[in-house]
């Protein structure tokens, strides 16, 4: 079952398991970021319905990155609502193919790594259903929904992986740049663990109050 939780006026997490989606209340309709592993839509829905609003009503579907985890309902999601797709230029081609992962992922060392990847991530596929992408988000965009959405790109989980900044609002929709699961700390897998390292430090010097993520809780 899943849980939502409201982090601003506008925004709303909603807990599907072990993914966290978001719901952005726009000018324009509703942007929601991410969709969960493939199956997940009615689940989803009843989320954005607990909210308060129509899933009807999404106009918009951002992808963080393009693993399976945070892609593999949005084909259904987007043939349900027409909703405008978003991903960055360089996993964009990955989520119209639905290719989940890049050779190379890599898991993060660690016991817990290790026991997340074996229950929940290992057996889960590396394909889902492909999704056409509308627009494709550069580092520094501006999307003009909610008073401005700053697009970050944060390679390293992911060659396209992007961070959102709301600054009107002061939170930073983080994805997978990292993990608040057992403390914060990488996320369970990486294309490239270095870089990531150097993403999460620029994200860093953002201006940022609260950062909510794709995997745990919000921070603080």
């Amino acid at each position: 079952m899943a849980t939502t939780l409201q982090l601003t006026p506008q925004l709303w997490q909603l807990k599907l398991n072990l993914v966290n989606c978001y719901l952005l209340e726009t000018e324009d309709g509703l942007l929601l970021i991410d969709t969960g592993y493939p199956g997940s839509t009615d689940k989803l829905f009843a989320a954005i319905r607990a909210t308060g609003h129509d899933p009807a009503h999404i106009r918009h579907l951002l992808f963080t990155h393009c693993h399976i985890d945070h892609g593999g309902s949005a084909a259904e999601v987007r043939r349900r609502t027409s909703a405008r797709t978003y991903a960055h230029t360089l996993d964009a081609p990955l989520i119209a193919q639905g290719l989940a992962e890049r050779p190379g992922t890599a898991r993060t060392p660690g016991l817990v790594n290790f026991l997340v990847y074996l229950f929940f991530i290992k057996y889960e596929g590396t394909t889902y259903e492909p999704v056409p992408v509308d627009h494709l988000l550069h580092h520094g965009d501006v999307l003009p929904l909610a008073g401005g959405l700053e697009v970050i790109h944060t390679p390293g989980h992911s060659a396209g992986h992007v961070c959102l900044l709301l600054r009107q609002a002061g939170v930073l929709v983080a994805g997978d740049l990292c993990s608040h699961v057992a403390g914060l700390s990488y996320s369970t897998i990486n294309e490239d663990r270095a870089l990531t390292q150097q993403s999460i430090l620029r994200v860093a010097e953002y201006p940022f109050q609260r950062a909510v993520f794709g995997h745990g809780d919000a921070l603080p």
